[in-house]
């Protein structure tokens, strides 16, 4: 029997058969792409199979063979299995790391004001902040918690609802006072339009044109105004008085709060289809670093201002 494979290839044909590319798995690996192409290569002398298939000038295309690809949901499982039972080896260390994904506007405008309650809730646990616009890779990452927005629905993790949203106009003080009372959301079409192009509109993510049709109004020319992609920044630059946003609540709500923006037309609701969920591997439910902060998030986002558990 030959040795056994190394783990480091078996990381490198999962990644490589993943991305369909050994630039984007050496990449993921911080490796080079020639160092991934000789462990895929090692790791197929070893086993005496081809993992990938070849074109007749022996160029590999990344294309994995039938065996390759029956293999990679129990080498995923494995790798899944691994990463558990190190979370388990860390979970009796001093350091009580939890490394939590979110988006940055979530982190900025959300999490961070209250991060602090955590902290002197849970004093032994450090917690580490991934800031990503995109969805990651909590096995690839070594993420424990994050919070997501969208339909509930990501594979290969439990999703718990946090909140939901509300969506309207803002703006700052000073541009309602500049300009005396917006009276209707007619106004509107004076007014730059500041947009928030965190998310793609093909999620449902609400766009000004829908709110517009909504509130019923015509004629306001949606092409035009600010485009911003990230929210928090949307939310700056309503403070900073260069227009009127298309506000998400769970964002703007220090601020209104605070009364650095203004909620416009109140009297029109728009609920987000949207929501913000806590996700988490199914397999890491009830580590107890996971659960503490899960459930802190859930009592913050319950919690009327000011009367908080922790």
């Amino acid at each position: 029997m030959k040795s056994p494979v190394h783990l480091n290839a078996l990381r490198a044909f999962e990644a490589s058969a993943r991305h369909q590319s050994f630039a984007a798995a050496a990449a993921e690996l911080h490796v080079t792409p020639a160092a991934v192409g000789q462990l895929v290569r090692t790791l197929e002398e070893s086993l005496g199979v081809a993992l990938f298939h070849r074109a007749a000038s022996g160029r590999v295309r990344l294309v994995p063979t039938d065996a390759a690809e029956r293999a990679l949901p129990d080498i995923r499982a494995g790798f899944d299995r691994l990463m558990l039972g190190l979370e388990r080896l860390r979970e009796g260390s001093a350091s009580g790391m939890l490394t939590v994904a979110v988006s940055p506007a979530f982190a900025a405008k959300w999490l961070l004001p209250r991060i602090e309650r955590f902290q002197a809730a849970w004093p032994d646990t450090d917690v580490r902040l991934d800031t990503n616009l995109k969805p990651v890779d909590f096995v690839a990452l070594g993420v424990d918690i994050g919070v997501r927005y969208g339909t509930g629905n990501w594979p290969g993790l439990s999703a718990v609802k946090l909140m939901d949203e509300e969506v309207y106009p803002v703006c700052s003080p000073k541009l309602l006072h500049r300009r005396g009372r917006l009276l209707t959301p007619e106004s509107l079409a004076r007014e730059t339009l500041i947009h928030d192009l965190s998310m793609d509109a093909a999620t449902g993510f609400p766009t000004w044109d829908i709110w517009l049709q909504k509130a019923g109004v015509t004629g306001v020319a949606t092409a035009r105004g600010m485009k911003i992609n990230n929210s928090a920044a949307v939310l700056q630059a309503a403070i900073d008085g260069h227009g009127v946003a298309l506000a998400r609540s769970v964002m703007a709500g220090d601020d209104l709060a605070t009364g650095r923006l203004v909620r416009l037309f109140p009297e029109i609701t728009f609920t987000s289809p949207l929501a913000y969920y806590v996700v988490y591997r199914a397999d890491c439910a009830e580590m107890p670093k996971l659960v503490a902060f899960r459930d802190w998030l859930l009592d913050e986002a319950a919690a009327p201002r000011g009367k908080r558990r922790y």
